[in-house]
């Protein structure tokens, strides 16, 4: 394992992270995974996600549980711009479309989904 290069920025950032688990099904994992590819993703969701100010998204999986990290600029509101986000060009669409492979409810919102981690360990 080479580990992944992180991006670095000339101003403070600062980090979330989410899990949610997926559907035990191995074929909707790969359709998951399908959809979230560079071939395949939707692009007006890659645009609303840097729209509403967020510099970087990962997301990592291991079996079905899937974890997502999000970089942010210091003064960026998680509320505010999750609130903005939903309105933007297909995000509804997107969300009911991932949500069968997710097993959650199509109307569930994307903070109903990923449930946010708590830091229990940096070091210093």
């Amino acid at each position: 394992m080479e580990g992944y290069i992180q991006k670095r920025y000339d101003f403070p950032t600062k980090r979330y992270v989410q899990t949610l688990e997926l559907n035990s099904d191995e074929e909707a994992r790969r359709e998951y995974i399908k959809w979230h590819s560079k071939e395949y993703s939707w692009k007006e969701i890659r645009e609303g996600i840097r729209e509403v100010g967020i510099l970087e998204m990962e997301i990592y999986i291991h079996r079905n549980t899937l974890v997502m990290i999000v970089d942010t600029p210091i003064d960026f509101d998680w509320t505010t711009a999750m609130a903005r986000l939903a309105t933007l060009p297909r995000q509804a669409e997107w969300e009911a479309f991932v949500s069968q492979f997710q097993g959650c409810s199509a109307e569930a919102t994307s903070d109903e989904k990923w449930q946010m981690m708590d830091r229990m360990f940096y070091l210093y």
